[in-house]
Order: C-alpha cells, then sequence, then structure tokens
C-alpha cells in the first residue's frame, strides 16, 4: 500500500493557515481531478489504525465524483493515498458522494454507505441516488460489490418507484441509548412537491436511519435499515418568508444523559435548532432555536453544519460559525463563500431540569481560522465543515477541510482544558 510521509512545513504557509497538527491529504492537481474534498470523516479501528472516507472531485458536483478511503497506521502521522470506494472510475460510472462509515468491531468489518447516482436527477445528481454500500474485511485494502438497501418514502419524496430519494448524510452514526446504529440524514423534497433549484432553498426535512442488524450480521447481504420518525414528515423549521415550506438540514445527534436524544439542525433562519427524542431517535420534539442558556440568547449560525460532540467526560463540543449570515459582508445565512468562517466553539454542559433546551452553552471562543484567504476559482474561505472528532489515547482529534480542499486535523486538548 503506498503511503506518503508528510512533513507540516513542506507545503507551505498556506495548508497551515489553521494552524493544524496533522495533514491527512493535500492536493496534487492536474491530471489527479482532486481540488475539492468534503465530508472528510475519521475513525479509529479496533486494530488502531485510523480509517478517512471522503468526497473527492475536480469541484463540488462534477462528473468524477467519488467516494475515496485513506488508511493512517500511526496514529494520523502518515496517511496512504486515497483510493476510490465507488464513482466514476469504476462500477457502472455514476457519481458517488458524501460516504459514511460504519464499524462492526465483532466482525472485524468496515462498511461505507453513500448517495449512489443511478442516471436519474430529481433535485441534484449528486443527492438523488440510492443508499449505496460496500464492505472491507480488511480495514479498507480491498472492497466488495456496491449493494443497496431500501428507503422508506415520505410525503416529499418522489412517487415514481423508479427515483431515488433525495438525501446526504453527513456525520458518522452513533449508537442511540438502545446500542442500535442511528444517523441523521436531510431529505429535500421532490420536484413534485416543491419547485425550487437551490438546496439551501428548497423544502427540507431531518429524517433517521437506524441500522438494525449492522454490528452482528454476518451476511452483508442481509443488513435491515429502518427509516424514521413514521409520519408522513420529519424534524421541519419554518422557512423564513414561505412558512408552508421547511428549511431543516444536516442533523448531528447525541445522546443525552437520561436516555434521551439530543438533534441540532441548521436553518435559514441565521440560527441553530436543536430538537429532542424521548424513544431512541424513533420519533422527536418540535424544533426550537439553540440558545446558550434555556432562556438566553440565540445561537446565530447561517446555513452551515453545526456538530454536536459528545466527549468522555460528560460535556458536549459545538462547532459553528458565530454569526447569522452577515460575517464578512455576507448577505445572509445563504451566503457560504463568505460566512463560514471562523470555526468557534462551545462547551455544553448539561442542564439539571428536564424542561425545555436540555444543554447550556459557554460563551464562544474561535477554534480555526484561515484569515479569508481565498481559494481559486471557486473562491472558497469556508473551514470546520463537514468533519469529524475523535477521543484516541488521551488526545480529542477535530478533522476537517480547510476551504473544502486541504484534509487536516487538530488536536483539542489544550483549548478543552481551559473552560475560560
Amino acid at each position: 500500500m503506498p503511503v506518503s510521509t508528510p512533513d507540516l512545513y513542506s507545503y507551505g504557509e498556506d495548508v497551515l493557515r489553521t494552524s493544524p497538527d496533522y495533514v491527512a491529504y493535500v492536493p496534487r492537481g492536474g491530471a489527479a481531478n482532486d481540488w475539492t474534498n468534503q465530508h472528510f470523516l475519521v475513525v479509529p479501528s479496533w486494530s488502531g489504525a485510523f480509517l478517512a472516507v471522503w468526497t473527492m472531485a475536480t469541484f463540488e458536483g462534477k462528473p468524477d465524483q467519488r467516494v475515496v478511503f485513506a488508511r493512517s497506521d500511526d496514529a494520523g502521522a502518515t496517511w496512504s493515498e486515497p483510493w476510490v470506494v465507488d464513482g466514476p472510475s469504476g462500477d457502472d460510472g455514476r457519481i458517488a458522494s458524501w460516504g459514511f462509515p460504519v464499524l462492526a468491531p465483532e466482525l472485524r468489518r468496515v462498511y461505507v454507505f453513500y448517495t449512489k447516482n443511478i442516471g436519474v436527477v430529481d433535485v441534484r445528481e449528486d443527492t438523488t441516488g440510492l443508499l449505496a454500500y460496500k464492505y472491507s474485511d480488511d480495514q479498507g485494502l480491498t472492497w466488495s460489490q456496491q449493494l443497496s438497501l431500501p428507503m422508506e418514502r415520505s410525503a416529499i419524496s418522489p412517487t415514481d418507484p423508479g427515483t431515488p430519494e433525495n438525501w446526504i448524510c453527513y456525520q458518522t452514526p452513533i449508537q442511540n441509548p438502545r446500542g442500535e446504529v442511528l444517523c441523521g440524514f436531510t431529505r429535500w423534497a421532490s420536484t413534485e412537491y416543491h419547485v425550487e433549484p437551490h438546496l439551501f432553498q428548497r423544502h427540507s426535512e431531518c429524517w433517521f436511519l437506524r441500522f438494525e442488524n449492522i454490528l452482528t450480521e454476518a451476511d452483508p447481504t442481509r443488513l435491515r435499515v429502518s427509516t424514521w420518525p413514521k409520519a408522513p414528515h420529519g424534524i421541519r423549521v419554518p422557512k423564513p418568508g414561505d412558512p408552508e415550506h421547511s428549511i431543516a438540514q444536516e442533523p448531528s445527534i447525541q445522546n443525552l444523559p437520561d436516555g434521551r436524544m439530543i438533534c441540532l439542525l441548521r436553518t435559514l433562519t441565521g440560527y441553530a435548532w436543536w430538537s429532542v427524542s424521548e424513544d431512541a431517535g424513533e420519533s422527536w420534539s418540535e424544533a426550537e432555536v439553540l440558545r446558550f442558556a434555556s432562556d438566553g440568547r440565540p445561537v446565530p449560525h447561517p446555513i452551515s453544519p453545526c456538530p454536536l460532540y459528545r466527549l468522555s467526560d460528560g460535556r458536549y463540543l459545538l462547532i459553528f460559525h458565530n454569526n447569522v449570515g452577515t460575517a464578512h459582508g455576507g448577505e445572509g445565512p445563504h451566503d457560504s463563500k463568505r460566512n463560514r468562517r471562523p470555526a468557534w466553539f462551545s462547551i455544553g454542559t448539561v442542564r439539571e431540569s428536564a424542561d425545555g433546551q436540555p444543554l447550556v452553552f459557554s460563551e464562544p471562543r474561535v477554534l480555526a481560522d484561515n484569515d479569508g484567504v481565498e481559494l481559486p476559482p471557486e473562491g472558497h474561505t469556508q473551514v470546520a465543515t463537514y468533519g469529524s472528532l475523535f477521543e484516541h489515547e488521551g488526545r480529542t482529534i477535530w478533522w476537517y477541510p480547510d476551504r473544502k480542499h486541504y484534509l487536516v486535523g487538530k488536536i483539542l486538548n489544550d483549548l478543552l482544558a481551559d473552560r475560560a
């Protein structure tokens, strides 16, 4: 397996703008068709290897978009060259996007699930697709043929059975309080329901996939998945100026100590929102604006991921952008080229009361920034969008794309230890 051994200072100052501790991937350019790299999900395996899945393309949504995989056998210091799990370079020639890993440690198996286009486009080529998957029994050295699982339909789904759902899952699934593997996903409305070309403006809801037997079923063709809630609609948030439609996207879920679950989601309101489940993710409360305290000021955030991570010491880490969409001259929540920086963080702690918002958050502090240096030709300045985090051997490591280009990591122990 070819391995690169990066020296952090060999790439020049641009890759170091956010002060990373690790460099996992620097695009090669040219024939590599690898300018855009995003949805960077890294997980530690049972052997101690770090396994990374992301979406690579010349630019987002282009015909060469594919799901790739890389591996580190020395705790993130060096990484293999990425190879394609699925996409135009193999299989059926159709694009593959937005992969997320699920590990089954007792089976010594790694799954990667993703949105697989089959030649039908309802919303966008990289969002209209099957719930496809492949598996590896050697931690990514080789991969199976493509398989797929059904997704249950909703009131906003295509009515034509030949048209797949319009969906994305952007975070690594977690185990809910029952030990079941659960992930949240965005479901965009079919054009039969809402005609609107832009993903930020199209009717959208938050839904959940539960992988019923993935941790124990030895036969990978016999996986079962269910879709929740069992209702016509998922979690919704009224669209500003058009309350008959919803903009609720990119759910981030975590368990609470009392057996409930919390979900954070991005909206077009200029603020993050939240919902809770009392039945392990099968049903959810009506969404509300997220606040720093239950009766405090709202958490400002444009339409961008706002992931929440549960730390081993019982605290929660919220990563967000701390502006309503107007930062750096942004025209509103939708202006993703300007308002998705810096990355800020707040520490969440559990409220004693079971009523209202279950977490309160500290005053925000800057986590990372790239000084707004644009990356041509698309002019991205965003940082911290579509990353991942885990704790490993005493280190809390945050993995993230910088400007949807470089893939890097940062050790957060010192920041998290400072409770100021």
